[in-house]
């Protein structure tokens, strides 16, 4: 709260949604279940998971298979089982290099193309790694987000293609984060997963906390077809957490199945993302801020440096605590996503402006012009004003 006024929520990257009611009975239903689970997860999860992923083109089998408490736990030990120094995009979500570094692997970051954030540029891939082997370092894996956090971006085909080729070449497993790929806006894109090139050497990770809003249920799944790195990811699964929560298990098979009911949720979730983070975009251009844009999710990461003048933000932690403390805007700085400081770049997440209770939040997602409703377009306005603000001192 600063001057009266509540803090505008731009940081965390919640998808503000409630459950839908067909999963809460499914939880419910399945709530007597108190055994220790398999480490992979049940078999009925397992196979929802490996139709999910077969019906977006991948050979997928239930044993390939392993499910984990969210897909950030999948994550780290997958980059484990792997061991090695892993290289990042730059930017990318700031989990990954937090975990590289937990588990005593070095990361490193390379550049990507315009417009294509979460996938390296091969030809930057080659010159990151090249140069890592000769100095001694044992580099094995390449992480990519597809589509990306923070940028809302999607790589094209072609760009991915050539990472592969790459990974081939260079010998590294491909860790394709897949968690907004339901999100993407464009019904008829050609989604650009590394399975499509390099089956053999890319693990998929995803899970339901952005598509489903079940962030707080920690439920993952990830497709690792290399039986031998499967083995080594259950034996640290079967020392971290055992097994996956039994009743959240079987709320999730029925998610995966993908019933008429859950992909008309997401599709409803969809529109209402894209709108709001379209909007949002919007007040920035008009404001002189370029950002690229969204072409998924609810994110966007413009640049301040037409507003350096009049900002006195050297960096953009300096910019983040600017718009807290003078303004009450939280967002993330872009160097916690592995840009450099001096660049005056933040994240934006739109998906926390749907609403204050459950009763706003369905009526932005039925809505067939959310922006409209008083609450988020006074989020917009608000936006707008600050933008105004901070360009009237320039």
């Amino acid at each position: 709260m600063r001057g009266g006024l509540a803090t505008l929520p731009l940081a965390f990257g919640e998808s503000g949604l409630p459950v839908h009611p067909a999963l809460r009975s499914e939880l419910a239903a399945a709530s007597s279940l108190n055994a220790y689970g398999a480490v992979n997860g049940e078999c009925e999860l397992r196979e929802a998971a490996a139709g999910y992923f077969q019906r977006r083109g991948i050979a997928a089998d239930s044993d390939q298979i392993v499910c984990g408490p969210g897909s950030k736990p999948l994550l780290f030990a997958v980059m484990l089982a792997l061991g090695g120094d892993i290289v990042l995009p730059r930017p990318s979500w700031v989990s990954y290099a937090v975990q590289a570094e937990m588990g005593g692997v070095r990361p490193m970051f390379a550049a990507t193309r315009p417009g294509e954030g979460g996938v390296p540029d091969p030809e930057e891939l080659t010159a990151q790694v090249t140069q890592a082997r000769r100095q001694g370092r044992d580099v094995r894996s390449v992480i990519v987000t597809i589509p990306d956090n923070p940028t809302s971006t999607l790589a094209l085909p072609e760009t991915v293609e050539s990472l592969c080729r790459t990974a081939r070449d260079l010998d590294l497993t491909i860790i394709s984060d897949e968690i907004y790929r339901d999100l993407v806006f464009d019904d008829d894109h050609d989604f650009p997963s590394p399975s499509r090139y390099a089956p053999e050497r890319t693990v998929i990770t995803t899970g339901l906390s952005k598509n489903l809003a079940l962030g707080g249920w920690r439920i993952g799944v990830a497709w690792v077809p290399d039986p031998e790195l499967r083995q080594r990811l259950l034996a640290v699964a079967s020392n971290i957490w055992t097994a996956p929560s039994g009743p959240i298990q079987r709320a999730a098979a029925y998610a995966f199945r993908e019933p008429p009911e859950i992909t008309q949720h997401v599709a409803a979730s969809r529109r209402l993302h894209e709108a709001v983070v379209t909007a949002m975009a919007a007040r920035l251009t008009e404001a002189g801020i370029p950002a690229p844009a969204p072409k998924a999710a609810f994110y966007l990461y413009p640049d301040f440096e037409p507003l350096r003048p009049a900002l006195q933000a050297k960096t953009s932690a300096d910019l983040t605590r600017l718009l807290i403390e003078q303004h009450g805007v939280a967002v993330v700085s872009g160097s916690a996503f592995g840009d450099q400081p001096q660049e005056l770049k933040v994240r934006i997440a739109t998906s926390l402006l749907y609403g204050q209770d459950d009763t706003q939040r369905e009526t932005a997602l039925i809505s067939p012009e959310p922006t409209r409703l008083p609450w988020i377009a006074a989020a917009l306005d608000r936006t707008t004003q600050v933008l105004a603000s901070l360009a009237a001192d320039s």
